[in-house]
């Protein structure tokens, strides 16, 4: 192979053309080698494109055709001098610290050019995070923007920050669990490359189960609090996650987001009386979500008695109308309709329903009816602090939450069925649901609880044969939860 080195190749005539080879040959750059263009390059197939400068200008200064300027102005405005302008001539400018909106860029035409046709007017680039490319076209229009974009529309991805509640994390995920009043601080609020949403559980309290009377009066139970949630960011799948999810999450905004968590209602205050409604749970966010209290249930007593309706409804006694569930209405469903009294039976009450079930009915003679069965929840939803929460479910990694209580029998009847003397009779529905009391001569045991933090319905309480009506479960406090990615 031949070598020529020679340090200028000129024409022979003033203002000629040098021709480089014949149509068809090709010329090799080798790496590292460079092509410096101090004139015009045409024919290449770029006209329009710049040659991006890495040195940051930071005051005043004239472009060159064909460059492209990261110019910051943190410490104050700059002009940018546009050079002369020719047919093809580029020149592009990108806001390099994203100040552009406090510290405006001024492109000055070059005294007789003219930007976008408008005289010799000065332009002004005063858009945060904008890059803008200019070719001169001609003295008609002069400058001519092509090119016009935003750091925004190419966003990096930006994470929810927050606080308030008992906090956890698992992988990507934090949990905020409230288990009373609180606030959900957000203080930023990230963006859909990283995380923008919210998921969250939002249980009531539980209704308080009805008192039993004398003699041998039956109570019907407490319905379970409303149960509402959602599940869009991470997506829990099935068969962990709760049929009830609205795949919906809620857009969060930098500010304090209420959370408030309902009591559960309280037994009847004296005999022959129904529980009282749980109270609500609301999470005040984008859109406020709110869970109903569960329903009271029926009294015990000579006097048949409806259930009362609530998240779910409770338990009826003597074939009295059970107590409405999912009142008021929301979709998906918060709860279920409590369980119907034996008619014309005093010896039984029924269940109250839960979030997961109907409440079971009670059955003649003496046996009360069972509390409808709560909903699951991935133990995962809670980003690993589920352990002191809820009831564990029948399905592995599983909690549940929102379960009826159940409703009292007459002791006898239960002969089959193992009863401990303090833990009451039928057990709740899963999901905390407080157990029925069982009467008996010359007395009987206590309706329990619903447990706290699940919104579990209060069990039934009981009639004693030779004393005073036997004391309703309380309804268990509610709880509310919210999920997000942080990472």
């Amino acid at each position: 192979m031949s070598e020529i080195k020679v340090n200028k190749i000129s024409p022979r005539a003033a203002c000629g053309t040098v021709q480089l080879g014949d149509s068809g040959d090709t010329f090799t750059i080798p790496a590292g080698a460079t092509i410096n263009n101090q004139g015009t390059a045409t024919n290449f197939g770029a006209t329009g494109s710049a040659s991006w400068n890495t040195t940051v200008k930071t005051s005043d200064f004239t472009a060159v055709a064909g460059e492209g300027y990261f110019v910051n102005t943190t410490g104050g405005a700059v002009t940018v001098n546009l050079p002369a302008g020719s047919a093809g001539n580029v020149v592009a400018i990108k806001d390099y610290a994203g100040t552009f909106d406090t510290h405006a860029v001024t492109l000055n035409p070059n005294g007789s050019d003219k930007i976008g046709g408008d005289g010799t007017t000065d332009a002004t680039l005063s858009t945060e995070g904008i890059a803008v490319t200019l070719v001169f076209v001609d003295s008609t229009q002069g400058w001519l923007v092509t090119d016009s974009g935003l750091q925004s529309e190419a966003p990096t991805a930006a994470f929810i920050v927050a606080t308030g509640g008992t906090i956890s994390t698992c992988g990507n995920f934090k949990t905020h669990v409230f288990t009373g009043p609180g606030t959900f601080c957000v203080s930023a609020t990230g963006n859909p490359a990283g995380s923008d949403k919210v998921d969250y559980m939002v249980v009531a309290g539980g209704g308080g189960g009805g008192q039993g009377g004398s003699p041998a009066y039956m109570g019907g139970a407490g319905g379970a609090g409303g149960f509402r949630i959602s599940n869009s960011v991470g997506c829990v799948p099935a068969p962990t996650m709760s049929p009830l999810a609205n795949p919906t999450g809620l857009p969060v905004t930098a500010t304090g987001y209420p959370v408030t968590v309902g009591a559960g209602g309280a037994d009847a205050p004296s005999a022959n009386n129904k529980g009282a409604n749980g109270s609500n749970s609301v999470f005040t966010g984008s859109t406020t979500i709110t869970s109903a209290g569960g329903g009271g249930g029926a009294a015990g007593g000579g006097t048949p008695e409806a259930g009362t309706a609530g998240g779910s409804g409770g338990g009826s006694t003597q074939g009295q109308p059970a107590g409405a569930g999912n009142t008021p209405p929301v979709s998906p469903p918060q709860g279920n309709i409590g369980g119907v009294g034996a008619p014309g039976n005093t010896n039984s009450g029924a269940g109250g329903g839960g979030a997961g079930a109907v409440g079971g009915a009670s059955v003649s003679p003496n046996v009360g009816g069972t509390g409808g069965a709560g909903t699951f929840v991935a133990d995962n939803f809670f980003s690993g602090g589920a352990a002191p929460l809820g009831t564990p479910g029948p399905v592995s990694s599983t909690r549940y939450f929102a379960g009826g209580g159940s409703g009292s029998s007459d002791g006898p009847q239960l002969a089959p069925i193992p009863i401990t003397p303090t833990a009451g009779g039928l057990p709740g529905g899963a999901g905390g649901g407080g157990n029925g009391g069982t009467g008996g001569n010359p007395g009987g045991n206590p309706a329990t609880n619903g447990t706290a933090n699940t919104g579990g319905g209060g069990g039934g309480g009981s009639g004693c044969g030779s004393g005073s009506g036997g004391d309703g479960g309380d309804g268990g406090s509610g709880i509310v939860v919210i999920r997000y990615k942080f990472q």
